[in-house]
């Protein structure tokens, strides 16, 4: 289980409804949700429909289809994409947009039965069909009846990620080097869902990295479903030390970013890497789960209490000036009020400068659904609640040590004529703080340094410097 920022919008249209091609195929709303490699699975089909010569606007009222890509990865995810294909499927009913196309996780998780849940939906198109959107979005337009589910097999090879219609603004992106996972957590469904780790070769990765930076990209954000695994299938070795170093050579890259980094495969040369590098932020974004090793074993995470202590020390005494960013689970089937406690014991001398809590979620088809222990939920929730109560008071003192420093910030938004949002090193988007600034002569996008003068609960307050 990973951070799950969620992005939930009819994007923008890539032209104005007034400058509609007279030759468009169709005018569509778009509408992503769940974790940032779906949205680069978004901007892919976005890419597509574009090509082929459909227009994307930016409201579902009046478009002649809706395209709902999907999260299908915990309960509370799944019930967030229906209650959206719900409101897209009244629409519909009213006769205020022709048909409703669902797509992503949430048909690859449970197939045909979504249609038979939400009979109004027109087609449901898996991950791996994400390709063909526009031979969907065709059929729906010609009314054909044939073919409403497309479902493929998932990919020997990674699929290509370039020519996407990105809906992140121009000046960050998300990477994604691999796809699929080979961890047999035992409660999580991704690999049911995303199939088995498929890498990315470093050149298709470097040639992304490339059209993204020409695009305006200043930071790039790399993610998967098991980052430090990259490598393994395609090379017989892990290697991702290698792509970071060849990413560390494309031109107009300030910001590199890791997420989603599984606890095992920490080479070495990996991290003299992320120590070394002048372009690999020092936030690692690795989600440990639990601590308990009895626990952990339950997980199936193949890591133990000694081995997550010693690496976290490794990584805090090689890597200058680093944030970690972690995720646990709280309420595992059999977890003890000891073992609970010895993880809050962790996570307070750990001291995680950004940290999210899940309670356990139990997952049709998971093996830790047949696990014995299962605890009631007002047990899960209190023992998340009383962990992310211990955070706060570590997340504030990073933010309190941090006044009067003066660091670049990746500027994200204008708030007004003086005032502006965005990030320091120490935040990915979406997920972690914002640090609003003042002062003029700003630009979104830039990488601005500003004084930081105070905090504002998680957030941070700067001026730009002089």
């Amino acid at each position: 289980m990973e951070s799950l920022p969620v992005i939930d919008l009819p994007l923008e249209p890539s032209v104005s409804e007034s400058e509609e091609p007279a030759l468009s195929k169709g005018r569509y709303c778009f509408v992503s949700l769940g974790c940032p490699k779906n949205l680069v699975d978004s901007e892919r089909m976005l890419g597509t429909l574009a090509l082929d010569g459909y227009t994307l606007v930016s409201d579902p009222d009046g478009a002649d289809f809706v395209i709902v890509n999907t999260c299908g990865f915990i309960e509370e995810s799944r019930a967030e994409s229906k209650s959206v294909i719900r409101e897209m499927l009244a629409l519909k009913e009213q006769g205020r947009t022709r048909g409703v196309i669902v797509a992503g996780c949430l048909p690859e998780r449970v197939g045909g039965s979504l249609r038979d849940e939400l009979p109004g939906i027109d087609h449901i198109v898996g991950v791996w069909g994400r390709d063909e959107i526009n031979r969907v979005a065709d059929r729906l337009i010609g009314d054909a009846e044939e073919q409403r589910e497309l479902f493929r097999p998932a990919p020997i090879r990674a699929l290509d990620d370039r020519a996407r219609l990105r809906i992140t603004p121009q000046h960050f992106a998300y990477l994604k080097i691999s796809e699929g996972c080979d961890r047999t957590c035992t409660f999580c469904a991704i690999p049911k869902m995303r199939g088995k780790h498929v890498t990315k070769p470093i050149e298709q990765v470097v040639d992304e990295a490339r059209e993204l930076v020409a695009d305006g990209v200043r930071e790039l954000i790399l993610v998967a479903q098991d980052t430090t695994y990259y490598g393994m299938d395609l090379y017989g070795e892990v290697r991702l030390a290698d792509l970071l170093d060849e990413l560390e050579q494309v031109e107009g890259i300030d910001w590199l970013r890791l997420m989603y980094l599984y606890p095992v495969n920490f080479t070495d040369r990996l991290i003299e890497t992320i120590a070394s590098s002048e372009r690999i932020v020092p936030y690692l974004d690795m989600p440990l789960q639990h601590i308990n090793s009895r626990v952990l074993k339950r997980m199936q995470r193949r890591v133990n209490r000694d081995k997550t202590v010693e690496l976290v020390d490794r990584l805090r005494s090689r890597i200058p000036n680093l944030v970690l960013r972690t995720t646990f689970i709280t309420g595992f089937p059999g977890e003890s009020e000891a073992e609970f406690e010895e993880l809050r014991e962790f996570a307070g001398e750990t001291r995680f400068e950004r940290m999210g809590v899940f309670t356990y979620s139990p997952e049709p088809g998971t093996p830790a659904m047949k696990l014995d222990g299962h605890l009631p939920d007002d047990v899960k929730q209190v023992r998340r609640d009383v962990l992310m109560a211990d955070q706060q008071a570590a997340a504030f003192e990073f933010s309190d040590s941090l006044v009067g420093y003066e660091l670049d910030c990746l500027i994200d938004d204008q708030i007004d004529e003086t005032t502006w949002s965005g990030r320091i090193y120490a935040d990915a988007p979406e997920i972690d703080a914002t640090v609003y600034v003042q002062g003029n002569g700003v630009t979104v996008g830039d990488l601005t340094p500003v004084e930081i003068v105070g905090r504002r609960d998680y957030d941070l307050v700067a001026g730009v410097s002089t």
